[in-house]
């Protein structure tokens, strides 16, 4: 359902940042705030994973840095040292 909120620029700007850094949408890190919210502390009412699942997916907000870094090392290891050449 699409409906509009007004929220104070200050707090946009924050959430909109934070969903980036996490790799989400702006949806879904709204989405997810409002069912914590309303879920309560400690309680996953509706939640099909079990709780030591909380864990994973935690460093999504690292997966750009970590391609980089993979080029980076294909890159460096395909180059053949002139001492490697028969």
């Amino acid at each position: 359902m699409k409906t509009t909120i007004d929220i104070p620029d200050p707090l946009f700007r924050k959430a909109k940042s934070k969903a980036a850094e996490s790799g989400q949408t702006l949806r879904e890190l709204v989405t997810q705030a409002l069912a914590e919210k309303l879920a309560g502390a400690g309680t996953r009412r509706g939640s099909r994973e079990p709780a030591w699942m909380d864990g994973f997916g935690k460093l999504r907000r690292l997966r750009k840095e970590t391609k980089r870094i993979q080029a980076r090392i294909e890159r460096t290891f395909e180059a053949i040292e002139p001492e490697d050449r028969a």
